[in-house]
């Protein structure tokens, strides 16, 4: 697998294909057409590859900066801002990807605007629904994933204990031994 997907939602970990954002170089995992179909297929979104060209990697990319525009205005509790607003909107104003059911079984193919359309839609879910209260960003200094937060009483720190809680435990383990050896 080339992406990640530590959140289990579509819209949030689109936006953390652009890792460790406040980096001066952060790493950006959409670098070509063919990564953008790679991830829109082991997201789960489509079954096979929708030959995504430079023009939707650009729309790609311009998509997933708004939805990170509006999900960082809505953690702060500010007003959306506008441009933002209406290129999610439009997007999921699109025909979505469609699952059919065939002899196999089930199969999604889709246009790369129907997949980001699909995407689009579940930020606005995220955003305008219940869930909204529940984003957080994880607290590990290099990374910049945000997540929804559904722990008792809210205390999450991390986007996933596999990647960034098992480093942050580690360093604070090794920290108290250096401590300690001293």
């Amino acid at each position: 697998m080339e992406h990640a997907f530590p959140c289990g939602n579509l819209a949030l970990d689109f936006i953390g294909t652009l890792r460790a954002r406040r980096n001066p170089v952060p790493t950006d995992m959409l670098a070509s057409p063919r990564s953008l179909d790679a991830w829109f297929r082991e997201s789960g979104l489509v079954d096979v590859d929708g030959n995504a060209r430079p023009a939707d990697l650009d729309d790609a990319i311009a998509l997933r900066e708004a939805i990170y525009a509006l999900v960082i205005a809505r953690m702060k509790n500010s007003g959306y801002d506008e441009d933002a607003l209406a290129l999610v909107n439009r997007a999921a104003g699109l025909p979505s990807a469609i699952p059919h059911l065939t002899q196999g079984g089930r199969r999604t193919e889709a246009t790369t605007e129907q997949a980001m359309s699909s995407v689009a839609r579940d930020a606005i879910d995220i955003l305008g629904g219940a869930h909204a209260s529940h984003l957080k960003e994880c607290t590990r200094p290099e990374c910049t994933q945000v997540y929804l937060d559904h722990s008792r009483g809210g205390r999450r720190e991390w986007c996933a204990m596999q990647t960034c809680g098992s480093r942050v435990k580690a360093a604070a383990y090794r920290a108290r031994r250096r401590r300690a050896a001293v």
